[in-house]
């Protein structure tokens, strides 16, 4: 057995009404291979010129450990300079990796070094946010709490996606009270006799190189593999439907806090009884008598 994985279709200069009617509306993946064409960021955005630019800057870093018993789900393995934080990724494999760095508020003059596509998307421009990651770190397999539409601009390095649509949750392992696959599964290598209703997924795998950018879909399932060290760009455009915002905010306000509250009271006890039932949950939707 193995993923059920199909290739993510690869534009170029497709217009923003051609990307809304066979893209966007439809909520369908695609990677445009010239949406960042001319923006200095295409040429400039390196680790050289981010020690140059942004060294001193002390970041939070995550490894790709699961929480355990008591820990918060959402903290940072250590904060450092970005210029040793760099100096980490060219030294050999790391699983650390730079989570959710909004440029704007850290280093506001590099948001000159890109724009914002002209697709007919409204943006939050309040969010431009940078993902960077070490050789093999990985990323575990969920959907973003916020349910934005995203736009995932690759400069630096290579890096692997995995993709599936919402429709596949039921054989993905969803955690009770969260947003992720269960964080003991290694979808770059599963082990589909312990996991067999991956096999029934289906779902999407791409590599990007430079200068590709990525649409994700809102409530996409994503798990990124760094092929290499790699420094990546998220645009966001938020949802505007009221059952979407409201959605968003009951896994802000409610689902994230009520799971935390409960790893604070029960510890481990609560991961191991979340794990159960999400084995328990799939297998019984997918048919597997396990």
């Amino acid at each position: 057995m193995k993923l059920n994985l199909a290739s993510i279709p690869r534009v170029k200069g497709i217009s923003g009404a051609q990307f809304r009617e066979e893209y966007l509306k439809p909520g369908k993946p695609v990677v445009f291979e010239d949406l960042s064409a001319g923006w200095p960021a295409t040429e400039k955005w390196n680790f050289d010129y981010f020690r140059e630019k942004a060294g001193e800057i002390v970041v939070p870093l995550y490894d790709g450990k699961p929480a355990k018993g008591r820990q918060n789900s959402h903290g940072p393995a250590m904060k450092v300079k970005m210029k040793e934080y760099i100096d980490i990724l060219q030294a050999g494999p790391t699983d650390l990796r730079m989570f959710f760095f909004n440029l704007l508020q850290n280093c506001p003059e590099l948001v000159e070094d890109f724009h914002y596509p002209d697709l007919g998307v409204k943006f939050f421009k309040k969010l431009p946010v940078l993902f960077v990651g070490g050789e093999g770190a990985k990323v575990v397999m969920h959907y973003d709490m916020d349910l934005a539409n995203n736009f995932h601009f690759n400069f630096a390095g290579r890096k692997k996606v995995i993709l599936y649509p919402p429709d596949q949750t039921k054989y993905l392992y969803k955690v009770p009270y969260s947003i992720v696959s269960m964080e003991i599964i290694d979808m770059d290598n599963p082990d589909l006799e312990k996991y067999p209703a991956l096999a029934l997924a289906k779902g999407y795998e791409v590599i990007l190189e430079h200068g590709d950018a990525l649409y994700i879909p809102s409530k996409w399932w994503h798990f990124i593999k760094y092929e290499t060290p790699c420094l990546s760009l998220t645009l966001r455009s938020l949802p505007t439907t009221p059952g979407k915002i409201l959605e968003v905010l009951n896994n802000l306000i409610v689902t994230r806090n009520y799971d935390n509250l409960m790893r604070k009271i029960k510890g481990q006890a609560w991961i191991d009884y979340k794990n159960k039932r999400a084995i328990q949950s799939t297998h019984k939707f997918a048919g597997i008598d396990k």
